[in-house]
Parts: C-alpha cells; sequence; structure tokens
C-alpha cells in the first residue's frame, strides 16, 4: 500500500482515527510521517510514542486551544513544586510531579471528560460475590451528599424524602449484612 500524502513510496504508519463513529485511515511513508509532526514519530526515530499521542489529543481539545494569551491576565499557571507549565504538559503528555494534578485541576475535567467517555470520577468494578454491600453503601454515601445540599438549601421536603431513602438502603444493607454470616 503506497502513502496516502505522496503516493510514490510504501506506507510504513497505519493510523486510524474514529470520531462520532466516523473512521478516517492515515497509511503514511516514514518520511510524510516525520512532516506531519510528533504524532507520528518522536525526535525524529521511528515509532510509537504514547507522550506524543497523548499530547496531540490534549492539543486538539478545544478549549485549550482557544485559550489566548491576554496581557492582562495575572502570570501563566504554574506547579509550585515543579515549576511546570499547562503548556509544557500538553507537549510532554504527563505531569512531572503529583502536586501537578492539583495545580492544573480546573483545566483537566475537560481532558478527562473527553479521554473517558463523559466521566471524571474512577468508579471501579466490584466483583459481583461481594460487591452487594459495597455498592448500597456507595449508593447511602450519595444520599447522605445529596441530604446535605438538600438542607443547606432548605429544602425541607425532599430532605425528608431523601432520608427514608438512606432508611431503607440500611435496612438493606442489615438484611444484606445478615444473610452473608
Amino acid at each position: 500500500m503506497n502513502c496516502s500524502e505522496c503516493k510514490q513510496r510504501p506506507a510504513t504508519l497505519h493510523y486510524s482515527k474514529i470520531i462520532n463513529g466516523n473512521k478516517t485511515e492515515f497509511h503514511l511513508c516514514e518520511h510524510c510521517a516525520r512532516e506531519k509532526g510528533d504524532l507520528f514519530t518522536a525526535n525524529e526515530s521511528p515509532g510509537f510514542s504514547f507522550n506524543s499521542l497523548l499530547a496531540s489529543l490534549l492539543n486538539m481539545e478545544p478549549s485549550i486551544q482557544q485559550i489566548k494569551h491576554n496581557p492582562y491576565q495575572e502570570a501563566e499557571l504554574q506547579c509550585k513544586e515543579c515549576s511546570m507549565t499547562f503548556p509544557q504538559f500538553t507537549k510532554i503528555g504527563r505531569f512531572g510531579c503529583p502536586n501537578c494534578y492539583e495545580t492544573f485541576k480546573d483545566r483537566l475535567q475537560s481532558i478527562l471528560k473527553r479521554l473517558h467517555g463523559g466521566n471524571v470520577e474512577h468508579k471501579g468494578k466490584v466483583p459481583e460475590r461481594v460487591g452487594g454491600h459495597i455498592l448500597i453503601k456507595k449508593e447511602i454515601g450519595k444520599l447522605r451528599e445529596t441530604l446535605k445540599d438538600l438542607i443547606i438549601q432548605e429544602e425541607f421536603e425532599k430532605a425528608a424524602e431523601v432520608r427514608d431513602e438512606i432508611r431503607k438502603k440500611e435496612k438493606q444493607l442489615v438484611t444484606f449484612n445478615e444473610g452473608s454470616e
């Protein structure tokens, strides 16, 4: 198969991109891949670079592309521990230290949603034979958070309904624990 760009040399890199169910394929020779940029090669050496792939995904994020330099804004956000900036992260594809996650958390939400199918919270997977009571505990925790919010908002009727739901879940948890003993 020949390169889809120059149509002269044999394609050595095959790249597929799927966006909203539409599949686009690229078949490039080594020379055209170098010309295309860091997504296809890293430091002029052939091969796959996960960091380059992640960095290219980050650069395709519309919210990042729309950030423009404003002379009236304060200095660019920088990690206090390792001095990494957000543009450096998007170029490298990984953070310099654990503190970077906290420093750049506001900018990471949209990226994580895009990379993880709309989720920003790790839910994990619970084995079915031991997971019943764990799932009930998680539901109770979420209901308690909802209850706190409703009380703060002074929506006491809804809060009473949530309180009753918590009591039902707690009874389920007790019966579940008694059945497993």
